[in-house]
């Protein structure tokens, strides 16, 4: 008996205009002619589409060949587009797994918005569900990035639809064989530079050791987290608009007028102690995320304590410009500039690449080396004699942490370090090519082709090349 694939089928109905994202990979492949074997039966219009994302060279040519033959052998429309993934994450700052997801999206919205289609199906697995799941955990997020990949995603445009996320990578491979299908393999799945190539092919067997369920437990994690979120949304909605109030409290009672909500909240603290801690944390990061940031725990707890212990007149400065003030009667949310950002010096040495620098005012002395490293087209090893920078880190900053899924604000990054002072103001940091590889103290993503060494020196050395100074930005 031929293995089938467990769809959900809920997500789909009669009249559907469906385009599937053919990748060229298993999953994809799976999910397209599952979908085929029942177009009839859920009455579905298919269509197939594919993302050329301008990297692997030949093999990602390939792919598209394959994906096209594919489409024209099963008689459906195929559309496809190219993109330039590399340009773009250089351009925004995002590693290549972002800035392929993110064009890859973007370019799905694209197509539901020309109105040739409904809706765009994912081939998204429990596996790819776990892999999420585990990385988010890894990164200390909260219920709503423990819920992992949702079944649907809306947007303006349309709904993006993920019915294989029940299925396992065993079962779709299964699948493929029975059918004679060959599908395609893409060279970087095997790179773990890539940090869910390295939850794949590392971190995941290693804990399937202890429990060789651990999948299907996350997936199942994921569920529960996902239905907890909708019931805390649908509560914060009820609670919020009772606590939560914009601007500041005027004599004789009433709020001022003229100060925009998007720019401060407050909430009465007596009112707030009453609450569960569940849900004091909950609404503060609500209220937070009403003002664009977004706190991790601990600047969470630092709000709450003031809330429920501070005096009059505290304040907290937290990450993402989010301030907090302590009031009589009140907790006050901010957020805007710095004010101390622009009192900042700027020290900074030139440095070629390959090459050194002795930097007294940083105490530093670093060497940059070129090494060699294997073949990987989506990246391009650093030019020789390339300028850099050392100099200290300035506002808007942003660094890749080492196993972290996106940039993080150097400034948050110092808070957690607990870095205070002068020391703080003079935190040093290597850019090359407008990309900060290299801070004092952490760890970052490891940049392909370079080495970067440092030692302390004493102060007092003489400079081997001296620093560009100004008063501030």
């Amino acid at each position: 008996m031929r293995p089938t694939l467990p769809i959900d089928t809920t997500l789909l109905k009669p009249g559907l205009r469906l385009a599937v994202g053919l990748s060229g990979g298993a999953d994809s492949v799976a999910l397209l002619r599952a979908l085929v074997e029942r177009q009839s039966e859920l009455g579905l219009v298919l269509h197939s589409a594919h993302l050329h994302h301008g990297l692997r060279g030949p093999e990602a040519d390939a792919d598209l060949d394959f994906a096209r033959a594919l489409a024209a052998q099963l008689s459906l429309p195929f559309h496809e587009a190219r993109v330039d993934t590399v340009a773009h994450a250089a351009a925004h700052s995002q590693s290549i797994e972002e800035a392929a997801r993110h064009l890859r999206y973007a370019w799905f919205r694209q197509l539901l918005a020309s109105g040739e289609v409904d809706a765009v199906a994912t081939a998204h697995t429990r596996d790819d569900q776990a892999e999420t799941v585990l990385a988010k955990l890894l990164r200390g997020a909260w219920t709503e990035g423990l819920s992992g990949i949702h079944p649907v995603v809306e947007f303006p445009e349309g709904r993006i639809l993920r019915p294989l996320l029940a299925a396992a990578r065993a079962e779709i491979e299964a699948y493929l064989t029975a059918l004679a299908q060959p599908w395609r393999e893409d060279s970087s799945n095997r790179h773990v530079t890539f940090t869910r190539n390295r939850i794949r092919h590392e971190l995941l067997p290693l804990l399937e050791g202890w429990n060789p369920q651990l999948r299907e437990h996350l997936a199942h994690m994921a569920a529960l987290a996902r239905e907890e979120e909708a019931w805390w949304q649908a509560e914060l909605a009820r609670v919020a608009p009772q606590l939560l109030l914009p601007g500041r409290p005027i004599r004789g009672g009433g709020r001022a007028a003229g100060i925009d909500p998007a720019q401060s909240l407050s909430i009465d603290v007596t009112r707030f102690t009453a609450l569960p801690p569940a849900l004091q944390r909950r609404l503060l990061r609500y209220a937070a995320m009403q003002l664009g940031a977004s706190p991790d725990f601990p600047s969470t707890e630092a709000i709450r304590a003031l809330a429920l212990t501070g005096r009059a007149g505290q304040r907290r400065e937290l990450a993402e410009s989010l301030r907090a003030e302590r009031t009589p009667r009140e907790l006050r949310l901010s957020v805007g500039p710095d004010p101390a950002a622009h009192s900042q010096p700027v020290l900074e040495y030139k440095v070629t690449v390959p090459g050194e620098v002795l930097a007294p005012a940083f105490g530093l002395h670093l060497r940059i080396d070129v090494v060699p490293t294997p073949p990987m087209p989506s990246i391009q090893p650093p030019a020789p004699a390339q300028a850099a920078s050392l100099r200290n880190w300035r506002p808007g900053d942003r660094v890749r942490l080492r196993y972290s899924s996106g940039p993080r604000k150097v400034k948050e990054v110092l808070e957690r370090l607990k870095v205070t002072g002068t020391s703080r103001t003079l935190w040093p940091v290597l850019e090359i090519a407008n990309r900060i590889v290299w801070m004092r103290g952490v760890e970052l993503e490891p940049e392909p082709g370079l080495r970067i060494t440092s030692a302390a020196i004493d102060a007092s050395i003489t400079e081997v090349a001296s620093p560009r100074t100004s008063g501030g930005e």
